[in-house]
């Protein structure tokens, strides 16, 4: 065998093993890696939709903490470093209850988590999990 059919195979990133985290476990480990001000935001929005919509079942999507109904991502979010941004973001997917008319918003940036926004994410997380 030559040096260049030598080294095919061992270019391959490692095969990383071990125990699957559950869903609450590694939304807090993702919450907790966050920098502030998003690390207490986080810890706040989770909440928030815990207490809101605990039919939601919390996990990872693309590296962030997210909801799901049936399987579904119902809504998400992540800290403005994960793509350099000065805000947070709370986005839906598709599966969110959130139609208004032929146009609504499925993100939303926040700066700052005070009652106001912390009211208007109950509501969203009602409207969108479709619960009373």
């Amino acid at each position: 065998m030559n040096k260049s059919t030598e080294n095919i195979g061992s270019k391959k990133k490692p095969v990383k093993r071990g125990v699957k985290m559950d869903g609450e476990t590694a939304v807090l480990e993702k919450i907790n890696d966050m920098a502030e001000p998003y690390q207490t935001m986080g810890k706040k929005i989770h909440k928030l939709i815990k207490t809101t919509a605990p039919e939601l079942s919390p996990r990872t999507w693309y590296g962030m903490p997210a909801y799901s109904k049936e399987g579904k991502v119902l809504c998400f979010f992540r800290s403005g470093d994960k793509f350099k941004e000065r805000y947070m973001t709370l986005g839906f997917n598709d599966s969110a209850n959130l139609d208004e008319g032929n146009m609504w918003p499925v993100a939303f940036a926040l700066t700052e988590l005070t009652l106001s926004e912390e009211k208007r994410i109950v509501d969203l997380i009602k409207k969108a999990a479709n619960t009373k």
